[in-house]
């Protein structure tokens, strides 16, 4: 792979609640950095101050506090400002980025579950992302009966029905298999941590020519 072809060192952890991402997250993290890489972690919604402040907004309440339209537009307002301060700022030093949600979060949760048109959102994101998209996103996939009954309901969406994750599911699913251009590996949540380790191992070392 040259260099040009290279994918960027920019890793998202994507997928359903309670599916164990923050775990993996640290995981690669430790992974890559025992290997002697320079890596920042970060999640959305957050990951800069002004989108952390944002998140206050958006993880807490009711789970009708907001419109969709409102709530899609205070997620992609944080995801501006992370891109800013922390994303491009770190991949430009050539550090890795791995985040946990990304563009992918804001396509199943206000579009595929709530309804939104999603060929507004996929404008926001192009409009906002830019060419700084994800050189791979790992897909957490895990039932939803499991990952509700491992998630603590201490957020919005965690409190929202098992109907609207039944459908965050799918979105996924098919985000997948889509032929955007977008690399998407999807990872077996199931499994017991040290085995999704070894899964999201094996993705990013693949990805990215590494040895395993």
């Amino acid at each position: 792979m040259s260099k040009a072809q290279a994918p960027a060192r920019f890793i998202v952890f994507d997928g359903g609640e309670g599916a164990g991402k923050s775990t993996q997250v640290q995981r690669l993290a430790d992974a890559l950095r025992a290997r002697g890489e320079d890596v920042v972690t970060t999640r959305e919604p957050g990951g800069s101050p002004g989108a952390e402040a944002i998140r206050g907004l958006l993880v807490s309440g009711d789970t009708a506090r907001w419109s969709p339209e409102t709530e899609a537009l205070l997620i992609n307002a944080a995801r501006a400002d992370h891109l800013d301060r922390t994303i491009r700022p770190a991949l430009a030093k050539g550090q890795w980025v791995i985040c946990e949600r990304f563009a992918d979060s804001t396509m199943a949760y206000q579009g595929y579950g709530m309804g939104l048109d999603r060929a507004w959102l996929e404008v926001l994101r192009k409009r906002l992302v830019g060419d700084t998209e994800p050189g791979l996103t790992l897909i957490f996939d895990l039932s939803v009966e499991v990952g509700l009954g491992r998630a603590i309901a201490s957020q919005r969406y965690e409190k929202m029905g098992p109907a609207f994750h039944d459908k965050l599911r799918a979105a996924f699913k098919e985000m997948a298999v889509s032929k955007d251009g977008r690399k998407r590996v999807v990872i077996d949540a199931g499994k017991d941590v040290d085995e999704v380790a070894r899964q999201v191992l094996h993705a990013v070392t693949s990805a990215y020519g590494l040895k395993p």
